[in-house]
């Protein structure tokens, strides 16, 4: 279970939207990674910049960075992140966690 101070660690870093926006990138792209310069293109940030967004986001336990050749592949730690929301949601509705479940909206 991840302590309070780790968890505001995490949350802080995500509170800015360039950072949060990478985040949901390394999500959505999976354990693999994205390279650097890829997130770079597709969120239209520099790299000077985005190198000070990594930095935070390690730094929180959030990303993981592996080196292959040239190219530096960052990924999501999904650990930390399914720790965060077990914090979040350990006394979810008085312990029923299953009182937690949000209802899925069926489209028209």
């Amino acid at each position: 279970m991840m302590k309070p101070a780790q968890v505001v660690k995490a949350l802080s870093a995500l509170a800015q939207p360039t950072r949060l926006a990478v985040y949901r990138l390394l999500v959505e792209r999976g354990p693999d990674g994205v390279a650097a310069g890829q997130i770079a293109e597709k969120l239209k940030v520099s790299p000077a910049t985005l190198s000070f967004h990594f930095k935070t986001l390690s730094h929180a336990g959030l990303i993981e960075s592996r080196q292959d050749g040239r190219f530096i592949y960052y990924a999501a730690n999904f650990a930390v992140m399914n720790g965060i929301v077990a914090y979040l949601t350990e006394n979810c509705c008085g312990g029923d966690r299953a009182g937690c479940a949000v209802p899925v909206k069926k489209k028209c």
